[in-house]
């Protein structure tokens, strides 16, 4: 028991950050990401004596965190508001790197799941188009061509004109 204790907990220091981001990337809430996380890690504590290849533990966790997130809509009852009740605030940031940020994020967002799911394990977590496969079940050359429509898509959709650039610029 003190080995598999030692275990998960190295396990845990030494990924905890990069599943926490990849979390964050998916659900775009810091507290909804850390009960993710929290789940993923109870999870993975639970079988951790299925994972024999330490070097695929990034990987196996992800996957525990992906269908932890898939969980969350199975149960997930939605409220439905009147939008005549709520009064919505604007959140305007005057710091330009802000809003390139949050256009880039929003860009992402935007993507096909298809697209968008290779493009943050290549960028959040640096992995390979090998990785990428393996992670996600596919084909490496089909990981390679949605990492290059990903790109080009983003690229396209920040060459485009933006009203809403031009109307903050004065």
């Amino acid at each position: 028991m003190a080995s598999k204790q030692k275990r998960y907990e190295a396990l845990v220091h030494a990924l905890h950050g990069d599943i926490f981001r990849y979390a964050y990337w998916l659900v775009k809430d810091k507290a909804v990401a850390e009960d993710i996380v929290q789940e993923t890690f109870l999870r993975a504590w639970k079988s951790l004596d299925s994972l024999k290849d330490e070097n695929a533990a990034k990987s196996w966790l992800i996957t525990i965190l992906r269908r932890e997130n898939a969980r969350r809509f199975e149960r997930k009852q939605f409220d439905l508001v009147d939008m005549d009740d709520v009064v919505l605030a604007d959140d305007i940031h005057t710091n330009e790197q802000q809003l390139e940020h949050r256009e880039l994020h929003h860009l992402i967002a935007g993507l096909a799941d298809e697209y968008r799911e290779p493009l943050l394990l290549q960028a959040i977590f640096g992995l390979s188009g090998d990785e990428i496969s393996i992670q996600l079940g596919l084909n490496k050359n089909t990981v390679m061509t949605r990492l290059f429509r990903a790109r080009n898509q983003l690229k396209e959709a920040l060459e485009q004109p933006n009203e809403r650039r031009g109307s903050k610029n004065g």
